[in-house]
């Protein structure tokens, strides 16, 4: 039985592994659609106002019908869509592998052994550093390099990497 199958774990887990980090991108990826959210609300406000105020009986009931299948559809698509992105994109770090998944009909993920990473970085900006996030980026062996995008409290993943992937002496764990 594997780790995932006990509950305890992802199913793609190997019978020995174990998860040091699970995370989501940082919050701030729903900065937008929460703004884009609250300015739909306001013009379906100022629709229904105008609906109200310059047409009568079945007429108005319509306008108003439209402007909330508009409302609704802008919102499943602007705000919706990008929530459920953030909910299905994860970020793992095991004791062997840092693992990325992303996706839900199509899913799709990036695995990278902790024995073939050459060196990890990490970039933020100001604001990303007020907000404690940041870019991570992993370069393996022989690939080019990953950079994940929004993590959070980057310099602290950026921290453990380094531990799991170097000895404190600098020698690294793949002699």
């Amino acid at each position: 039985m594997t780790a995932g199958e006990k509950g305890d774990g992802p199913k793609w887990l190997a019978p020995d592994e174990q998860v040091q980090l699970r995370t989501h991108p940082h919050w701030k990826w729903l900065l937008r659609p929460v703004g884009v959210f609250l300015l739909l609300s306001v013009a379906l406000g100022f629709a229904l106002y105008f609906a109200d105020e310059r047409t009568h009986g079945t007429a108005r009931t319509v306008a108003a019908g439209a402007a909330l299948a508009v409302y609704a559809a802008a919102v499943v698509l602007l705000c919706v869509v990008r929530f459920v992105d953030w909910l299905t994109t994860n970020f793992y770090v095991t004791d062997k592998r840092v693992a990325y998944r992303h996706g839900v009909l199509t899913r799709t993920g990036i695995d990278i052994p902790l024995s073939r990473i050459a060196s990890v970085e990490f970039r933020h900006g100001l604001l990303d550093r007020v907000l404690r996030t940041g870019v991570l980026v992993v370069e393996s062996a022989s690939d080019e390099p990953l950079e994940f995008e929004d993590i959070p409290n980057v310099e602290q993943v950026h921290a453990m990497l380094y531990r799991e992937v170097f000895d404190l002496d600098g020698q690294s764990r793949r002699t």
